[in-house]
């Protein structure tokens, strides 16, 4: 089974014939977004093999996120694929700039006062070796930990780094417009993640996420 995660997608190749072409089915791309994403947590809990997950958790960083968005990132939000898209989109975000993001998320601690950056699970101060760990263990935690739990922690991670983002953003109000409407355009964009991944580990809770 381990050879399965050697190919260039989660699966294989069959999975991929519905979106060869034009215009593709809708609902044939449901079917293998949800079939797919069933699958793929399924299999890694069930292989208890670590390189398994190793190799599903690093997936973008090989073959890029490409081939996680032609999966699910047409998902509903509130579904396991479209779980599974935004924490994968999450953590290559994370990594195309930890300094960045470890500033805000840092900031973010400073300026909530909810008990978000205890659930998220970084260390504090965060710097951005912490928060590249923090993003490789939420994911590690929907295939071998209660995805309920992963859920909660992705979402609590993007309520604080949103909170972070706004606060930089009335500070670069007056000195920086431009950059000020970036990091409010992407605290909105953080804080609509959060939610959708909060109703998502709700539902999982319930055993009603599909």
């Amino acid at each position: 089974m381990a050879d399965d995660f050697h190919k260039p997608t989660l699966f294989g190749g069959r999975e991929f014939e519905a979106f060869e072409g034009a215009a593709p089915d809708p609902a044939v791309t449901r079917r293998i977004a949800h079939d797919t994403a069933r699958g793929l947590v399924a299999r890694v809990r069930e292989s208890g093999d670590p390189e398994v997950l190793d190799r599903v958790v690093g997936f973008t960083d090989e073959h890029g996120l490409d081939a996680v968005a032609e999966l699910w990132a047409r998902s509903s939000p509130r579904s396991l694929p479209g779980a599974l898209w935004r924490v994968y989109l999450l953590r290559t975000m994370i990594r195309q700039d930890l300094a960045g993001v470890a500033l805000l998320f840092q900031r973010g601690t400073e300026v909530l006062r909810t008990i978000d950056p205890l659930v998220a699970g970084a260390p504090s101060p965060a710097g951005p070796d912490e928060v590249l760990d923090l993003s490789d263990r939420i994911l590690r935690g929907v295939f071998d930990g209660d995805l309920a739990d992963a859920l909660e922690r992705a979402a609590a991670f993007c309520r604080v780094e949103a909170a972070g983002a706004a606060s930089v953003a009335d500070d670069q109000d007056a000195a920086s417009p431009e950059r000020s409407s970036e990091l409010t355009t992407r605290a909105a964009r953080l804080a609509t993640i959060a939610e959708e991944l909060a109703v998502c580990a709700r539902m999982a809770r319930d055993d009603s996420l599909d």
